[in-house]
């Protein structure tokens, strides 16, 4: 997440970036039809050799280094900032190829845009290219070890009757963490079956860091949390593919979203935290 920095006085206004794309009619008509974060209508900021970013005017109070920093600490403003962002990229990717910004990418001016999109020209035209008809899948592994049946106890029915609490509470634990071991494995061995099955119709894969504590909204724990890069007309062969894989796996459950703009692989490198 991006920050602008040397924002100007209380009152001043700065610009939102949300998505470059090429400046032709879907994009200059979608945007007329979008709403930003807090409700900034959204507008295209364009170049004489045809990329344009979508927009937003935003207050420098809230929006410059040190009101930003304070909004993306607090979970729930950064919920709504995030969903406000990709919101308009979904409805412009909808309408034509864009590359997704940074969350937070925040210039002083539109100059300011204008001259980003002339020095970064080349970057953004191959990027356009070659993400082009394609979209974004998230496919996520879990393990989830109370989904497997228990376990009988190793001992004989008749010295069962004679195991002490303590003792049954110990042996009770380490089922537990083998079930835990067990599934795990082989969730990561559904990861590895999942990228083999789909070689073929993704051309490009990033592995993101599994998701944990509040960011983890589902049952279980997911050891495999990645991106796949599918082009549009293969998209439906995609997802088929990956929903059999875990059908006779107990504990382990893939989850498959999309299809999305492509985030993982269309998001520019950051401009190394210099003032913008």
């Amino acid at each position: 997440m991006n920050t602008v920095t040397g924002s100007r006085r209380t009152g001043d206004e700065l610009s939102y970036v949300y998505a470059v794309g090429r400046d032709h009619d879907a994009l200059g008509r979608t945007a007329l039809l979008l709403a930003g974060v807090d409700d900034r209508p959204v507008r295209v900021v364009a170049r004489a050799d045809g990329l344009a970013a979508l927009v937003s005017r935003v207050p420098a109070d809230t929006y410059g280094e040190q009101g930003l920093k304070a909004q993306l600490e607090d979970l729930a403003r950064l919920e709504t900032i995030a969903r406000a962002h990709h919101a308009v990229v979904d409805v412009a990717f909808a309408a034509a190829t864009v590359l997704p910004m940074r969350l937070a990418t925040v210039y002083r001016d539109d100059d300011r845009v204008t001259a980003m999109l002339e020095e970064r020209h080349d970057e953004f035209d191959g990027l356009l290219q070659r993400l082009d008809r394609h979209v974004e899948f998230g496919v996520k592994v879990y393990a989830d070890p109370s989904g497997v049946p228990a376990q009988e106890p190793q001992e004989p029915r008749e010295e069962q009757a004679t195991v002490s609490p303590g003792r049954a509470y110990l042996q009770q634990r380490r089922a537990q963490r083998r079930a835990g071991r067990d599934v795990r494995r082989a969730a990561a061995e559904v990861a590895a079956d999942a990228a083999m099955a789909v070689r073929d119709l993704a051309p490009e894969r990033v592995v993101h860091r599994p998701q944990q504590g509040e960011l983890s909204t589902r049952a279980g724990e997911n050891v495999v949390n990645e991106a796949y890069l599918v082009p549009a007309h293969r998209a439906e062969r995609f997802r088929s593919r990956l929903d059999a894989l875990v059908r006779d796996t107990p504990g382990v459950r893939i989850e498959v979203t999309g299809p999305w703009a492509p985030y993982s692989f269309a998001t520019p490198v950051a401009d190394g935290g210099a003032a913008r």
